[in-house]
């Protein structure tokens, strides 16, 4: 088992750091107005991997943040992933030439496989998708509209494509603080061999303990957002659970 990452998750509404709740920019909480500031602290707070997600870019179809992610790769040295308006080759040889360890497709993942296929050909280990869920279907356009396709039937079309990995939310838990939706996410990591991150509804200490039992074994890390924002997380156990895991392996 490899050990499992915990990303911060920084979202970017309006140049800003922001949580939405089920993914409804209408239900956006503001909390840090320097997202570059953000992703400094993260880093002092001893996390390894940033997640990003401009937010207006997955509703707009193409790169809407971009100063403010610039911004976090100016400031810190973190390895840093990015979703939300990557639907071409273009914007992510563009991304990943200003130094993005690694893109997210999540929309052109439905609609243009070709795209992921021929970009993780390109670019080895450097493209993820993502599948975002709602009932088991996937959601595209920022979460604006439902597919017909389950999130294994796209991952699947994936299996040798040298994806790095499948970004899974369950999207009725996303900024709720529910817990994640480990039975979902393990059923389609079990599924696949493209390692598989949790992500929608961590919301403390007992789901990152939850996250290192033995049954989480194939997953490769999980996203915590809203958690880390509000305080019911702490930093700095997290990481220390994860590490002393690691350690034990």
């Amino acid at each position: 088992m490899e050990a499992l990452i915990l990303f911060p998750a920084i979202d970017l509404k309006n140049g800003q750091c922001v949580r939405l709740e089920q993914g409804d920019m209408a239900r956006a909480t503001v909390f840090n107005l320097d997202p570059a500031a953000q992703a400094k602290s993260f880093a002092a707070q001893g996390f390894e991997y940033l997640h990003v997600v401009d937010l207006d870019g997955a509703f707009a179809g193409k790169p809407m943040n971009a100063q403010a992610v610039e911004a976090m790769l100016q400031e810190v040295a973190l390895p840093l992933q990015l979703g939300g308006g990557i639907r071409d080759l273009a914007t992510v040889d563009a991304w990943l030439a200003k130094g993005v360890a690694r893109v997210i497709i999540g929309t052109a993942a439905v609609r243009d496989p070709e795209l992921v296929k021929g970009a993780a050909k390109k670019h080895p280990g450097r493209v993820a998708v993502g599948l975002d869920a709602r009932d088991g279907k996937v959601a595209v356009e920022g979460w604006a509209e439902m597919s017909q396709v389950t999130a294994l039937e796209i991952a699947q079309r994936f299996e040798d494509a040298g994806v790095a990995a499948i970004i899974f939310t369950d999207i009725s838990r996303d900024g709720l603080l529910k817990g994640l939706n480990l039975d979902a996410t393990i059923a389609l990591a079990e599924r696949i061999s493209i390692p598989v991150i949790a992500s929608g509804g961590l919301a403390s200490i007992e789901d990152v303990k939850a996250l290192l039992a033995p049954r989480t074994k194939k997953l490769a890390g999980a996203i915590a957002g809203r958690a880390l924002y509000d305080g019911r997380l702490n930093p700095a156990a997290a990481l220390a659970l994860i590490r002393s895991t690691r350690a034990a392996l």
